[in-house]
């Protein structure tokens, strides 16, 4: 089998729902490491959007976008749990998070903090509105669509 073209590089996969999670599967099919640190005892919100279901409980929808993946339960509030996560930050290639701006600032894991320890880093922040004016809303797809009028004319 040939190499491909992201072999060896590590991602660590800060992001949960679609548009994180689609973007570093696509980087798991070229090859990357992509390890998903998911939330302690729920995991991913996803997990639970079924039916369809697959063998392992877990909605078709999850795995379907966080294929070819390793993942890793943390605690964010717990501080051991967060020095795993900060040493997974510094060890990473690239960083991907959808988390609401400033959240993971406030725990360490911004781009600064990370890039701190870890200049060589590609950090990709994934957010619905930016992090100006709306930057507080959540950016699930439902929003995204009426805010820009496209809702009006998708139909029922």
């Amino acid at each position: 089998m040939s190499a491909l073209p992201l072999d060896g590089v590590i991602v660590a996969d800060f992001s949960r729902v679609l548009a994180g999670p689609l973007a570093t599967a696509t980087l798991a099919d070229l090859g990357a490491d992509v390890i998903k640190v998911e939330r302690a005892g729920t995991g991913d919100d996803t997990r639970a959007w079924g039916p369809p279901w697959t063998d392992d409980n877990s909605a078709s929808y999850f795995e379907a976008a966080n294929r070819g993946k390793r993942s890793l339960t943390l605690d964010l509030d717990d501080s051991a749990d967060l020095r795993l996560a900060h040493e997974l930050a510094r060890r990473a290639d690239v960083v991907v998070e959808n988390f609401k701006t400033g959240a993971l600032d406030r725990k360490g894991l911004g781009y600064e903090q990370v890039a701190s320890s870890n200049p060589g880093v590609v950090y990709c922040s994934i957010t619905g509105f930016g992090s100006g004016g709306g930057a507080d809303l959540p950016g699930y797809d439902f929003l995204v669509q009426a805010v820009g009028g496209l809702m009006s004319i998708s139909g029922e």
